[in-house]
């Protein structure tokens, strides 16, 4: 081959010229044409393959240089824009994915080189010029005609006379109040000042740093902070307690358990609970108590001025959780959340590492004496009788539901309301009896001084979709036509909002059986009916479809439309199986441990949602063991799966099968189902009425060179609502604090957090400076995969 030959062949081949265009045409269309007929095998949708098809032959018309690739490519574009609109309406985000990269593409017969080449006419440049026109201003068009406008359907709040009061300057509870309002009756900060919050201070958890960076595995810091006094109080996941001031941030001081965590899978400390001896003075030692259980189970109890253990309390001020567990691997059962105080009793949960056996640590719930750490009861969720101290050499029983996540009390009443997790492992029950059951997926009041059950409400029968209650129950007092009822809202990974009189556990709002699929795998068996709250508006997303599938590209959206066709999906409550089922909501819920807030006077509740199906396949357990899934060591271990994406196993051992359960996502990692991923709402409780909802956070640490795209993202943590009109709220996985007008949803203020806000803010006026702050824990979250950190931040208005 001579010079100018080779010159000739390169310049037809780099990008830019007809060959190279026409390869990659011809081989898009050529992909299509057989993903595409799979895709009708399995009774989808026929775009794909016959836009395979045009594909196919442009890239066959360009390659020989014939004026009508560009004409063929017109009608592939304007097949594929009446296609998308007949598909998926004007919703930009369905659209985006299906006409922005054939859109592209189209410039390319529009570009100076390719019309010489190809001596395209000006008419088809003209055409696809307009088609390329006509894309951009359908996704425009479209965006602005649904994108959230901010209404007033909500009478607006008045700031006269509502500064704050005495209890705002506290905030003594994971959520504010024992009954989880977290709600600030101040209005320093309000809907007409709120664009001015400035950070106030800074505070860094972490003494030691790696290569200049946060250490994610101890020092990030999911933690919801308490104020009592002067100084705020938090934990870090290694259960370090800190006070530091609540003016400046400065430490006061810092107390180190020496936690080992060694085979922890995941490191949380949510927060430390807080007691008062009023039969003691102020300045007696551990007058004022900060209680706490470890990730290595043991539960102490400091000063509050001093941070010195209470050496009254168990051993040195230390008790220890692993009395009557039993046999108990390092790592299987521990403890996350802040115990819940009723009078002088401190209620204290457990997480337990599920999925892993039918045969794992109890999930007992156990009450003890605030001052001494004297064991009171044991209620090991399988009877409405709680245990007294057992004998040294007993134990609970195993393999019990268990309650990790946060309760709420009504001290009148000498209740504890509690949400319950479920029974190992969450995805097969086959093995599990009537007792293991009962309690489940449940709202339970117990007794605070017996431990004794006084009702209980179950959210889902036979629970084998990790549907948990993780949210904190909210106490409310219910306006009805005959008078104030005292209830208890229950959010859920479901969606469902359940009201029940906290006295009896009577729903308020009507709930009803309604039938669900059936057919599980062999050795499982399924509850025909579950619960639904008819009576209260529901966050339960929109069934899944095929068009509802989603990508940022046609293709990873075409392979997600296949896996999605491939897959059992029958709606929520689809059983796990061998095929693969698809399962919305996953596991990750729709409310997660952030719960809501509320704001008392107008009788508003503030709710934030997140949405994620997940993919779940059942492994039989003669595979599952010639892969090596065995419990605990090689649990979570991910490997390159041939359909792409990550396989997550989860052993189930002492059950027939194993199980492949993970987030629904394409190869390039995108979500398979179309936006909203979050967002954020309003409930009128006295009409029932949602009286806004909007898309929440942005895909900038995401997306592709930052994109702040507004799709409403995934998020976990809660909101602070205000007397100022105000809602704040981190949460999302684009690093930000944000401040919500309650009255409109309107979006007025937002902060860059330094590291990933995955907790729940507070607020609190300062009753030495008179200053309303904001105060968030920015310390990441490893499952969601936000920047780690160490920070505790917070804003005012200028001074």
């Amino acid at each position: 081959m001579n010079s100018q030959k080779t010159t000739d062949v390169l310049r037809r081949s780099v990008p830019g010229r007809p060959i190279f265009f026409a390869v990659i045409l011809a081989g898009l269309g050529t992909g299509f044409v057989i993903a595409g007929g799979e895709l009708i095998l399995l009774g989808g949708s026929s775009y794909y393959l016959l836009a395979g098809l045009g594909l196919v032959a442009t890239g066959v018309l360009a390659w020989r240089r014939k004026q009508t690739a560009a004409w063929l490519y017109a009608v592939v574009v304007t097949g594929t824009l009446v296609w998308a609109v007949f598909e998926s309406g004007f919703d930009p985000w369905a659209l985006l994915p299906r006409i922005v990269a054939p859109a592209l593409l189209g410039l390319w017969f529009v570009a100076p080189v390719a019309r010489r080449r190809l001596n395209t006419s000006m008419y088809a440049a003209i055409a696809l010029t307009v088609l390329v026109i006509l894309s951009g201003a359908l996704l425009v068009g479209s965006y602005l005609a649904v994108a959230f406008h901010p209404v007033n359907p909500i009478q607006p709040t008045s700031y006269e006379n509502a500064d704050y009061d005495l209890a705002a300057t506290s905030w003594t509870h994971f959520g504010g109040n024992s009954s989880g309002h977290r709600f600030v009756n101040a209005s320093q900060i309000n809907t007409e000042n709120v664009a001015q919050l400035e950070l106030a201070w800074l505070y860094r958890a972490s003494e030691k740093l790696i290569d200049g960076e946060v250490n994610s595995a101890s020092t990030t810091i999911e933690t919801v902070p308490i104020k009592v006094g002067d100084s705020l109080y938090f934990c870090t996941s290694t259960n370090v307690v800190i006070s530091i001031d609540a003016d400046s941030g400065k430490e006061n001081w810092r107390y180190d358990p020496h936690v080992n965590i060694d085979a922890v899978p995941h490191l949380a400390c949510r927060g430390v609970a807080y007691h008062r001896n009023k039969s003691v003075g102020e300045s007696e030692q551990c007058s004022g108590r900060l209680l706490m259980a470890t990730v290595d189970d043991r539960f102490l109890a400091i000063d509050v001025n001093t941070g010195r253990p209470c050496t009254g309390f168990g051993t040195d001020g230390f008790v220890n959780l692993r009395n009557g567990l039993g046999p108990a691997l390092p790592g299987y059962h521990y403890v996350t959340s802040p115990p819940t105080i009723v009078a002088d009793v401190a209620i204290v949960g457990s997480f337990v590492f599920d999925n892993q056996s039918n045969d794992e640590p109890p999930g007992v719930v156990r009450g003890y004496d605030v001052k001494t750490g004297e064991l009171l009861w044991a209620w090991d969720l399988l009877t409405d009788t709680a245990h007294p101290p057992l004998n040294s050499d007993d134990s609970f029983p195993r393999n019990t539901p268990n309650v990790w996540s946060i309760g709420s009390a009504d001290h009148d009443l000498g209740l504890v309301y509690l949400p319950t997790g479920n029974t190992p492992p969450d995805f097969f029950g086959g093995h599990r009896t009537p007792a293991q059951d009962r309690y489940s997926s449940s709202i339970v009041a117990l007794e605070a001084d017996t431990g004794n059950v006084r009702w209980s409400f179950q959210t889902v029968h036979h629970d084998i979709w990790d549907y948990d209650i993780a949210a904190q129950p909210v106490l409310v007092d219910w306006q009805t036509p005959r008078g104030i009822r005292p209830a208890i809202i229950a959010t859920t990974k479901r969606g469902e909002v359940f009201v029940l009189d906290r006295r009896t556990g009577e729903p308020i709002t009507p709930v009803e059986e309604k039938p669900v699929p059936q057919g599980p795998a062999d050795g499982e068996w399924l509850s025909p009916t579950q619960p639904y709250s008819v009576g209260f508006p529901s966050f339960l997303p929109a069934d899944l479809t095929e068009a509802a599938m989603w990508g940022a590209t046609p293709i990873d959206q075409l392979w997600c439309r296949l896996q999605f066709k491939r897959s059992r999906y029958e709606g929520q409550f689809t059983p796990q199986s061998l095929q693969g089922t698809i399962t919305y909501p996953g596991a990750f819920g729709i409310f997660n441990w952030g719960s809501v807030s509320i704001e008392p006077e107008r009788q508003l509740m503030i709710v934030n949602t997140s949405h994620m199906p997940w993919f779940q396949k059942l492994i039989e357990r003669h595979e599952a063991d010639s892969l090596g899934i065995v419990p605990y060591g090689t649990i979570n271990s991910e490997r390159a799966a041939s359909h792409g994406g990550p396989e997550i196993y989860y052993a189930q051992s002492g059950t027939p099968y194993a199980i492949d359960s993970r987030p629904f996502l394409s190869p390039l990692g995108n979500p398979c189902h179309q936006p909203p991923w979050g967002l954020l709402a309003v409930v009128d409780l006295t009409t029932l009425k949602v009286m806004w909802k909007r898309p929440l956070g942005t895909t900038r640490d995401v997306a592709p060179l930052g994109l702040p795209l507004p799709t409403g993202v995934f998020n976990i943590g809660g909101t602070v609502s205000t007397a100022g009109g105000l809602t704040f709220i981190g949460a999302t996985i684009d690093n930000y604090l944000r401040a919500f007008a309650i009255d409109t949803g309107r979006e007025l203020w937002k902060s860059r957090l330094p590291a990933g806000g995955q907790s729940n803010p507070i607020s609190y006026v300062s009753a030495r400076s008179g200053r309303q702050f904001v105060v968030i824990a920015a310390g990441g979250h490893v499952p969601m995969q936000t920047k780690p950190g160490d920070y505790i931040v917070a804003y005012a208005l200028p001074n």
